[in-house]
């Protein structure tokens, strides 16, 4: 039915997103989340996983039922993770994926189908690797 007065459209900024995170865990201030089962987890080296974008503000989801509190994600931007020493992302990578390791750490490959994409190498210099979510 079309409007037939004005109304205050509800939005959603397209670089955040807010998702319920799962029991029992904590989900720190600038880590890489991703998305187990639909819930918001920590990153870490798993396949199946949905990599999300970097946490805004820590959560401690410790003590709570899986979604009794959410995590605000940020997205559609590039954030610097540390690189992995024994499977280091390189320069020659920029443009391809790299993989999870972990909340802070990224690999070149998928550790022979034991990690899940993480994003797109932007760049790699001595501080770690630009991940593009």
């Amino acid at each position: 039915m079309p409007l037939s007065k004005e109304r205050q459209t509800s939005m959603r900024l397209p670089d955040r997103e807010s998702h319920p995170v799962a029991a029992g865990v904590k989900i720190q201030a600038g880590a890489l989340v991703v998305l187990d089962a639909g819930l918001a987890k920590p990153g870490f080296e798993a396949t199946g996983l949905v990599s999300l974008g970097r946490a805004e503000r820590s959560v401690d989801n410790t003590a709570g039922a899986a979604g009794e509190r959410r995590v605000e994600v940020l997205r559609k931007r590039t954030f610097l993770y540390s690189n992995l020493e024994a499977d280091p992302v390189v320069r020659a990578d920029v443009g391809k994926p790299c993989f999870v390791v972990d909340d802070e750490t990224v690999a070149k490959t998928d550790g022979t189908g034991t990690r899940s994409p993480a994003g797109r190498v932007a760049d790699v210099d001595p501080s770690g690797v630009w991940v593009e979510f």
